[in-house]
């Protein structure tokens, strides 16, 4: 890893940060480069998908979901 490039990134402000890691995370994804599962997030979705196909009525809808989440970052 290029030290001095990671402490440039480093020395930008917190939002900045966050611009700068979507846009490599983005730029990571077009390359076809992201990395596969591991076992336990593999094991964690398989265990979700068996939980929503028992529930199937056990579910929130979009905008219910949003609203609790801008509530919880106090928006």
């Amino acid at each position: 890893m290029n030290a001095a490039l990671l402490n440039q990134a480093k020395q930008l402000p917190p939002e900045e940060q966050l611009e700068l890691v979507e846009a490599l995370w983005d730029n990571i994804c077009d390359l076809g480069a992201v990395p596969g599962l591991t076992e336990a997030q593999r094991a964690e979705l398989d265990r979700r998908l068996a939980d929503h196909r028992e529930n199937l009525s056990d579910v929130e809808s979009w905008d219910e979901v949003k609203a609790a989440a801008l509530k919880r970052i106090g928006r």
